[in-house]
């Protein structure tokens, strides 16, 4: 089985759904999952965890994310993109200048009412499935952060821009918001994800390439291990006492038998002296055959017990 995460391109016409399903068939294996969905129209990252790695889903899933959109103005819709049914159309009366302005005015903090169309579940429903019931219910503002805006390009009423975004925002509803605060109304018209955390668009990979990597017996050269996506955080490596109660995911102390802190360890491997961080996070590491080290989760330091205790497992996490 294999453990990690893909890279997937997801190309327009396909679910984040539709991704799992095919890799299931291509990888033989059925531990796989996405770490958040993508609209059949749009295309781009979407990181898929497979074995052990799908503890990530929601780790990722938390991560920041960048789009390239194209916002079509003066036009409205239910679903808020361009494949919807169109209930309204407005002239653009807004100049280029104006535009500007009231873009990059919706870069900070916003609530934003999540679309109908959307995944989101209310009462054990999710949205959609109640809109395409032709019902339509309120929904609560939700708090979203906009990190950047750049305008790419605009010819009336079209404009193209990139946005950097936190957890939870809809480039579909932030056009929308950009529409009615135009006065004109928008949709959007197109949409590509560039960036999911450290996963990028020039790094990710169609289905058609997996398949034939697959084939070729080179899948693992794009299978990013799970420990990678912690490399920020400093490692301990454990052996003796310290191992067993790693394997049993158990808190060990720091003056446990056989706790190496690997980033500070001497040249003669003995216990760095770098004083521990209260709450700091750590790559936990254990001797595997042949003496590789294989990765076995995330412990945070407790001060106060002068401890590692476990934050997540990652069993075969690499």
């Amino acid at each position: 089985m294999f453990n990690g995460i893909i890279n997937v391109y997801k190309e327009k016409g396909f679910t984040s759904h539709d991704v799992v399903a095919k890799l299931r068939g291509i990888l033989r294996q059925k531990k796989i999952g996405h770490t958040g969905t993508l609209d059949p129209d749009a295309e781009g990252v979407l990181p898929v965890c497979l074995g052990s790695g799908t503890k990530l889903c929601d780790m990722l899933t938390d991560r920041s994310k960048e789009y390239e959109a194209v916002m079509l103005l003066g036009l409205c819709t239910d679903t808020e993109d361009i494949s919807g049914k169109v209930f309204a159309r407005h002239e653009v009366a807004a100049d280029e200048a104006n535009i500007r302005d009231i873009i990059m005015s919706f870069v900070g903090e916003y609530d934003q009412i999540p679309p109908m169309y959307s995944a989101i579940k209310i009462n054990g429903k999710k949205l959609y499935e109640l809109a395409r019931a032709g019902q339509e219910i309120e929904r609560r503002p939700r708090r979203v952060v906009i990190d950047c805006l750049e305008i790419m390009e605009i010819e009336l009423p079209r404009v193209k821009f990139r946005v950097g975004c936190q957890k939870g925002t809809y480039i579909r509803s932030l056009c929308r918001d950009i529409g009615e605060k135009a006065g004109c109304g928008a949709c959007m018209e197109s949409l590509v994800r560039t960036r999911v955390g450290e996963f990028t668009l020039d790094k990710a990979h169609t289905l058609s390439r997996i398949s034939g990597l697959a084939e070729s017996g080179d899948i693992s050269r794009i299978i990013t291990t799970v420990d990678s996506c912690f490399k920020a955080f400093p490692s301990v490596t454990v052996s003796g006492r310290a191992e067993t109660l790693v394997r049993n995911g158990n808190m060990f102390s720091e003056t446990e038998s056989g706790v190496i802190r690997q980033d500070d360890a001497g040249r003669d491997g003995s216990e760095a002296t770098r004083q521990r961080k209260d709450k700091e996070l750590f790559r936990v590491y254990m001797y595997g055959c042949g003496g590789a080290r294989i990765f076995a989760g995330i412990y945070e330091f407790d001060g106060s017990r002068r401890a590692y205790k476990p934050v997540k497992m990652f069993p075969g996490g690499e």
